[in-house]
C-alpha cells in the first residue's frame, strides 16, 4: 500500500515598488528541477504543521513573527509525481523592510515574482497561488491584512499603495483618505518622511481601535 506523505507550502507575499510580489524558488532537484515553485517541504516527524510552515518561512526569508495563516489543503492524488503527497498551504505577509532571501537546501535560487503574472510553476502551485490571492483580497474587507505589508511607521500613500496592489485597481486618493480617517484606526505621529516636494506625515496602526470596530461588524469600505 502506498504511504501518504505531507508537505507544507507557504505563499509569501510582499510589496516591492508598489507591486504585490510573491516569493518563488527555483527547484534544484527532481521533480520539476529548474522550474519555479512556492517554498515548502515535507514536515518532520517531531513538528506540527504550523511549526513546519514557520521553519520553512524562516529558512527562505530569515524572518519570524510575521502574519501567517493556514490557507487550504490540496490533495489531488496526481499533484506530485513522487507519489501520494498532500500539502497544507499557508500564506504569509511580510513588509519589504524585514526581508532577506536565503534559498533552501533543495532550491537553486530564490526570487520575487509578480503575484499576478508568475512564471510557469511546478506541481499545482499555480492553483495554490491563485487561491491565496483570492483569500487575500477577500480579507481586505474585514481584517488588518493590508497593514501587514507596510512598515511599522508608514505614510497614507504607502498604505493606499498596498490596497491598490492587492485589489489590482486604483483607488481615489481623497476618498481613500477620508474613509481611513472616519475609521479612526491610525495614530498620527509627529514624524514626517520626505518623499517628494512635500513631506508626508507618518502614522502607526492602532490595533485596539480596530478591535472595537471589528466587534461592531464594521468593514473596510474599499
Amino acid at each position: 500500500m502506498e504511504s501518504l506523505r505531507v508537505t507544507v507550502d507557504i505563499v509569501i507575499f510582499t510589496l516591492r515598488d508598489g507591486i504585490l510580489q510573491v516569493l518563488l524558488v527555483k527547484r534544484g532537484v527532481p521533480p520539476f528541477e529548474g522550474q519555479f515553485a512556492i517554498p515548502g517541504g515535507f514536515i518532520r516527524q517531531d513538528e506540527s504543521l504550523e511549526d513546519a510552515a514557520l521553519r520553512e518561512l524562516y529558512e527562505e526569508t530569515g524572518v519570524r513573527n510575521v502574519f501567517l495563516e493556514q490557507l487550504y489543503t490540496f490533495g489531488d492524488p496526481k499533484r506530485d509525481p513522487r507519489g501520494r503527497v498532500v500539502t497544507v498551504a499557508y500564506y504569509a505577509l511580510i513588509a519589504s523592510d524585514k526581508l532577506s532571501l536565503v534559498a533552501g537546501a533543495e532550491a537553486a535560487e530564490a526570487q520575487w515574482s509578480l503575484a499576478n503574472e508568475p512564471p510557469p510553476l511546478a506541481f499545482d502551485h499555480k492553483s495554490i497561488l491563485e487561491f491565496a490571492l483570492e483569500r487575500l483580497r477577500n480579507k481586505l474587507e474585514y481584517t488588518t491584512v493590508g497593514f501587514q505589508l507596510v512598515p511599522e511607521k508608514f505614510t497614507l500613500g504607502e498604505l493606499q499603495a498596498v490596497y491598490e496592489a492587492i485589489l489590482g485597481r486604483q483607488l481615489d486618493k481623497r476618498n481613500f483618505r477620508r474613509k481611513i480617517a472616519l475609521l479612526g484606526i491610525l495614530k498620527p505621529l509627529r514624524e514626517w518622511r520626505h518623499t517628494g516636494r512635500k513631506p508626508a506625515q507618518l502614522f502607526r496602526f492602532a490595533s485596539a481601535r480596530f478591535e472595537k470596530l471589528k466587534d461592531k461588524g464594521i468593514l473596510f469600505p474599499f
